[in-house]
C-alpha cells in the first residue's frame, strides 16, 4: 500500500501471487484533463470470478478508472489489457469485441426512456448479435427473471422505481452473457432496502454465474457486503488494497477517514471559524 501526507507506512497484501491470470491488467495508467491529474501511475490485476470494489472521495479517478478498461478513454501513459489484449491500442472497431464481453451497469441506470423495458434490455442483441426476435425475447425473459422484473417487458422506464430501473439496467448488462461486469455507483440514490437488492444481484451474478464484478462506490455498507477485495483511491493513487477484513483495520489515516465518514479537522474548524467570526458580526451590529 502506498502512503499519502498525513498517512502512517501500512502495508496491506492485495491477491496472493500465482493466482490464475488477471482478467484485467493495468500498468502505469496515467490520464489528465488538462491540467487536472485524474490517474497517476495506476498499476491493477483484476481477478477473475471475484468482486473488487473501488471506493474513495468523488474525484479521484474511479469511474475514469472504469472507463479505460472498457476503452471509453484513452490513457495518457500505461497499458490497459482485459483478458490479455490490449484494450488502449484498439481502434472503436475492434473495442466492439471487448465491449461485448463487458457488461457496463451506469450510474444511475441510464435507461432509454423512448424504450419499453423490453426494447432497452434488448438493445444489446440487436446491436450485436443475428439472433431474431424470438430468440430476443428469450433471452430478454430470462435476465429479467434474474433480476426478479418476469412480467416488466412490456412497461416504460418512467413507470418504475428507481430501484426497478437500476435493476432493469442490470438486466441490460448482462444480456449478452459477459466475463465481467462494471458497476459505476449501482446503489447511488436508493434506500437501503432497493439498494441491498443491488447487492445481492450483485453477489449472485459472480457467484452462482461466475463473473467478474468491479464496483465503484462510497456505499460503505454495499462494499462491506460484496466485497472480495477493497481498494481506496486517493488523489489518482490507490493507497490500500486487501481484503475488507485488512481495509476497515488499516491504520491509515485517509482510509479510515473515508470508512468512518469523517471530514478532516483543519476543514470543520474552518468551518466553524467562520461560522463564528459571522454570528461575531451579527451580534456587533
Amino acid at each position: 500500500m502506498t502512503t499519502q501526507q498525513d498517512s502512517p507506512a501500512e502495508q496491506v497484501q492485495g491477491p496472493v501471487p500465482g493466482a490464475p491470470t488477471p482478467i484485467v491488467q493495468i500498468q502505469g495508467l496515467q490520464k489528465s484533463f488538462g491540467t487536472n491529474k485524474v490517474l497517476d501511475g495506476i498499476d491493477l490485476a483484476i481477478e477473475r470470478g471475484k468482486v473488487t470494489v473501488i471506493l474513495g472521495p468523488s474525484g479521484t479517478g474511479k469511474s475514469v478508472l472504469l472507463k479505460h478498461i472498457v476503452g471509453l478513454i484513452k490513457p495518457d501513459h500505461g497499458e490497459v489489457a482485459f483478458d490479455g489484449v490490449r484494450v488502449d491500442t484498439l481502434s472503436e472497431t475492434q473495442l466492439v469485441q471487448v465491449r461485448k464481453r463487458v457488461g457496463y451497469l451506469f450510474q444511475l441506470g441510464a435507461l432509454f426512456d423512448s424504450m419499453t423495458v423490453g426494447e432497452n434490455v434488448a438493445f444489446p442483441l440487436v446491436e450485436h448479435t443475428q439472433l431474431d426476435a424470438g430468440e430476443r425475447d428469450a433471452s430478454v425473459q430470462r435476465v429479467l427473471g434474474l433480476v426478479g422484473l418476469s412480467g416488466y417487458a412490456g412497461k416504460n422506464p418512467v413507470e418504475l422505481s428507481g430501484g426497478e430501473q437500476r435493476r432493469i439496467a442490470l438486466a441490460r448488462a448482462v444480456v449478452l452473457q459477459p466475463s465481467m461486469v462494471l458497476y459505476d455507483e449501482p446503489t447511488t440514490g436508493l434506500d437501503p432496502v432497493r439498494a441491498d437488492l443491488i447487492n445481492e444481484l450483485i453477489l449472485a451474478l459472480t457467484r452462482k454465474m461466475g463473473i467478474t464484478s468491479v464496483v465503484v462506490t462510497h456505499d460503505i455498507a454495499s462494499a462491506n457486503k460484496v466485497a472480495d477485495r477493497m481498494l481506496l483511491m486517493h488523489e489518482g493513487k490507490i493507497i490500500c488494497d486487501g481484503k475488507p477484513e485488512q481495509v476497515r483495520d488499516t491504520e491509515d489515516v485517509i482510509v479510515q477517514r473515508f470508512i468512518q465518514g469523517q471530514a478532516k479537522k483543519m476543514d470543520l474548524a474552518n468551518i466553524r471559524r467562520a461560522f463564528e467570526k459571522t454570528t461575531a458580526a451579527s451580534t456587533i451590529e
